[in-house]
């Protein structure tokens, strides 16, 4: 049911309810009938009613029914109603109705589902991997999650900025430029010389090399780094790798089809004072107290779910790592992002209320759950049945690069889309090669590729298909899939919502498989040149909506396959 239909029936529905019952205060919503057979949507109107003027359900029911038969507005979009069970309301949509989503796509295309931009903001951190190393399978799960979800708020109308937060400051920066050094001395990991603490990866030795020959190196914000190729400057060789790093991660994201808006360094947090700033703060708002030579702040009294409090700034004078944490949150609101939303790993669980208690003890008005938080899970991934811990680049890990290289970044982006954030998942790396029905993103795909052969051979104008009168597809096939078509911009608004990118992937493999079966069903390619291209039509409306679904997940809608 598109949009205007359901504000159009909602508002029929008030008017009944008025009339009925002037001084009630119903919530007026609609939901799909449990079982499909039963109608297209259904109110409980009936049941709200019913106590306020001492009415049985059902009855009312029936004179709500009456009333939204003989309202001027519904008369078109209503083509029978029912009620059902204790007092349910079961509404079926005319012909016309179900028709109007051809038009709709066809008017629309590539925007269909999407709404007009507003100037609500939402700023969507994701990846923010530390430079140490190239990103692995859970990066690239926080990188399809993230930029989903930026696609998809978009298209509801947001003004959407993505961030990448590096953590460039801190012990893990401190062991990669001890690692980079000792490789670049020609100590081995194997050695027992080597830095207890250090990187082991292959990538840490291809670091040295490139510093030894003095070569240059520019990240994605544009900042150039030249190595200096003197071993004994750990602070040059420090430079070196961060900035090596970030555009090896560059290249990853690229290789990905992702990009940012916004590059965000940790270290910059300290050298412009906003740690320091925001340390005063919270000193100044009275949450904090000194104990045993450390800062601590009184989290435990702000309502935010921590359990004990927590230290801030150590006794030898070293921030814990949540202060740049609520420095940076900080920072977000003051730019003007009350919608703000963290992709990261389960295990940054203990995080959300320390940072949450952190603004709320600021004394700004912060809402309680800002930031907002998806912590995805843990992705394992298998290859010839076999678990694949290991990659060679890496030294301990599988990097978004190797399950680029090995099925694509189409499937990669539908795979890590296409369940909960917070269920871990198992990548298949021989599913994903593999062409068949069990393959979701294969399945649609080939659905939008199939469908672009149909028209090519079908060689009907598309000012003829646009023309074309399609009150005549009326098998059950035609009609669920003109249902499903109409489905995609509520869906688009409840993913984003819901900060559920997966429901778009699962209605897509839908749409995909209620195509199939009409393709199954109903000959296409028929001699009848009017029923042809009525037929046509509904297959370049399914075409668009599902190169509209895909485009949201960033994933291509081949026309050969």
């Amino acid at each position: 049911m598109l949009p205007e239909q359901s504000s159009q029936l909602l508002a029929a529905l008030k008017r009944a309810a008025q009339a009925l019952a002037p001084d009630a205060e119903p919530a007026l919503t609609l939901e799909r009938p449990k079982v499909a057979a039963h109608g297209d949507i259904a109110s409980n109107l009936a049941m709200q009613l019913a106590k306020p003027i001492a009415r049985a359900p059902r009855e009312l029911a029936q004179l709500i029914i009456e009333l939204v038969m003989a309202d001027p507005q519904a008369k078109t979009l209503i083509e029978s109603a029912e009620v059902a069970g204790p007092g349910f309301i079961n509404f079926r949509l005319s012909q016309t109705a179900l028709m109007a989503v051809l038009d709709q796509v066809a008017t629309l295309g590539s925007q269909f589902g999407s709404q007009p931009t507003t100037k609500t903001k939402v700023l969507v951190e994701f990846v923010s991997a530390n430079p140490t190393g190239p990103l692995h399978v859970g990066h690239a799960r926080q990188a399809a999650l993230g930029d989903a979800l930026c696609r998809l708020f978009t298209a509801d109308g947001y003004a959407v900025s993505r961030e990448f937060y590096y953590n460039d400051a801190g012990n893990q920066i401190d062991n990669l430029a001890i690692s980079v050094q000792a490789r670049a001395k020609g100590i081995a990991p194997e050695s027992p010389d080597y830095p207890a603490d250090g990187y082991r990866g292959d990538y840490i030795l291809d670091i040295a090399r490139d510093y030894l020959a003095g070569l240059t190196v520019q990240a994605s914000d544009g900042q150039a780094v030249t190595a200096k190729g003197d071993t004994t400057n750990l602070e040059a060789i420090r430079q070196f790798a961060v900035a090596y790093l970030r555009r090896e991660q560059d290249l990853d994201l690229q290789a990905f089809g992702l990009s940012f808006d916004q590059y965000f360094l940790e270290s910059s947090l300290y050298s412009s004072g906003q740690v320091k700033n925001t340390v005063q703060q919270l000193n100044d708002s009275g949450h904090t107290y000194e104990h045993e030579g450390a800062l601590w702040l009184r989290t435990t009294a702000l309502d935010t779910g921590d359990d004990k409090d927590r230290v801030m700034r150590k006794q030898d004078g070293g921030y814990t790592y949540f202060v740049p944490d609520v420095a940076y949150h900080l920072n977000k609101w003051e730019r003007g992002f009350q919608n703000a939303i963290n992709i990261q790993g389960s295990d940054h669980h203990g995080t959300v209320a320390r940072v949450r208690a952190g603004l709320q003890a600021l004394n700004l008005d912060i809402p309680k759950d800002y930031p907002s938080y998806i912590l995805h899970k843990m992705v394992k991934v298998v290859r010839d049945g076999k678990e694949v811990k290991l990659s060679k680049r890496a030294g301990s890990y599988v990097t978004m690069r190797d399950l680029i290289d090995w099925v694509g970044r189409d499937a990669v982006r539908f795979f890590l889309i296409q369940r909960r954030a917070d269920t871990e998942f198992v990548f298949d790396v021989d599913l994903a090669r593999s062409q068949s029905e069990e393959n979701p993103v294969y399945y649609v795909q080939y659905a939008h590729a199939r469908i672009c052969s149909m028209l090519l051979q079908g060689a009907i104008p598309e000012s003829t298909l646009r023309a074309a009168d399609a009150i005549g597809l009326s098998a059950p096939t035609e009609q669920r899939l003109l249902r499903r078509l109409a489905e995609l911009p509520a869906m688009i608004h409840q993913a984003a919502r819901e900060l559920s990118p997966h429901l778009l992937a699962f209605w897509l493999r839908e749409c995909a498989s209620d195509f199939h079966a009409w393709y199954n069903a109903e000959r296409v390619l028929v001699d009848d040149q009017a029923l042809k291209a009525a037929r046509l039509r509904l297959a370049d409306a399914t075409r668009q909506v599902l190169a509209n679904g895909l485009n949201l997940l960033g994933v291509s809608a081949p026309e050969r396959m």
